[in-house]
């Protein structure tokens, strides 16, 4: 069997090669835009010698390069998305390059599709404080509303579930939470933000739906590598979730003692109903940084269900705890907290 993984060089990307290995895939291509990247997989290599990485360099933007890249695939895994850029940017890496990979896979013939899309495509600003999060939480009604990235995914997801519509290709979706770990964004939007230099601290007893780098790229090898999980939809979050205080106040004690200014999220509806409203009467010289849907979409306070993966027999093998200190330990280490 051999797999293509796009964005392969990525955080993400590289644990999930290492977790396909594991899992007993032993033939893997690795999508990259740039030859250098291939050092980034020497240690990999050396770990599984028997495998075969086949590294291709190339752009989602040249369906060329797309279709070469697909030969001989029997499972696409679709990582490969902006993060962060301006707004043509990103929808020009998340969506457009998307549209001409489905394009590709349809002219191809059947093969399994496994996308990785976010949380960020649940439409939470309109539920009840303390809802549920799961697979059958319905999906963003005003993503234009919400911040450009999860725009940007929403528009990604249901691009794909548009294309399974019209033609006969399995299709596995898996929405991450917040993608952690040594390596990654020190701190989450969710727990605050950094702003001139001073840490608002906003997401209060919200929780964090945090999922350490290596248990989420487990948990979509287990979900892609199983015969029963065609067409099905999987959360990916780990156990024990801490709260955006509960973060915070860890982060302080382990990695920095960072100053903080906290934003209870009433005050910040009423702010960003200030934001918004300045925003329209300036005709956008100010950017809509926050608005009430954004700031109820992010900092209301959800729960999140990961039952329905671990109903196929997945289990965050790195508790949260342990992955926090993790994290925290190369935070110490590497200096690169958000108070720096």
């Amino acid at each position: 069997m051999k797999v293509l993984v796009t964005g392969a060089n990525g955080f993400l990307g590289r644990a999930l090669v290492g977790r396909l290995l594991a899992r007993g895939v032993r033939d893997i291509r690795c999508f990259i835009r740039l030859d250098e990247y291939r050092s980034r997989f020497d240690g990999l290599q050396e770990a599984w010698p028997d495998a075969r990485f086949d590294f291709f360099t190339g752009n989602l933007l040249s369906r060329d390069a797309i279709a070469a890249a697909l030969e001989d695939v029997d499972i696409v895994y679709h990582l490969a998305a902006s993060l962060k850029g301006s707004p043509a940017d990103m929808f020009l890496n998340t969506v457009v390059a998307s549209n001409n990979l489905l394009k590709a896979i349809v002219e191809k013939g059947p093969v399994k599709t496994v996308l990785v899309s976010s949380m960020g495509v649940y439409g939470t600003a309109d539920l009840p404080s303390g809802q549920v999060i799961d697979e059958n939480t319905p999906l963003e009604p005003h993503p234009g509303q919400r911040d450009v990235y999860s725009h940007a995914k929403w528009r990604q997801e249901t691009l794909f579930r548009e294309y399974r519509e019209r033609h006969d290709f399995q299709l596995v979706v898996l929405r991450p939470g917040v993608i952690y770990g040594p390596g990654g964004s020190p701190m989450s939007a969710r727990v605050g933000l950094n702003l001139f230099g001073l840490f608002l601290h906003l997401g209060g007893s919200s929780v964090i739906p945090l999922t350490y780098v290596d248990n989420c790229a487990d948990a979509i090898a287990v979900a892609s590598l199983r015969d029963d999980t065609g067409d099905a939809t999987f959360n990916v979050v780990d156990d024990d979730l801490p709260t955006s205080r509960q973060y915070l106040r860890r982060y302080r004690r382990e990695v920095e003692r960072l100053k903080f200014v906290k934003v209870p999220y009433a005050c910040m509806r009423e702010m960003s109903k200030a934001v918004a409203w300045y925003n329209r009467k300036s005709q956008g010289q100010l950017p809509a940084i926050f608005t009430p849907y954004k700031t109820a979409g992010l900092w209301k306070g959800m729960y999140f269900s990961n039952a329905r993966l671990k109903g196929i027999g997945w289990v965050p093998a790195v508790s949260t705890d342990e992955g926090i200190s993790r994290m925290f330990a190369y935070l110490r280490e590497s200096g690169g907290g958000p108070g720096h």
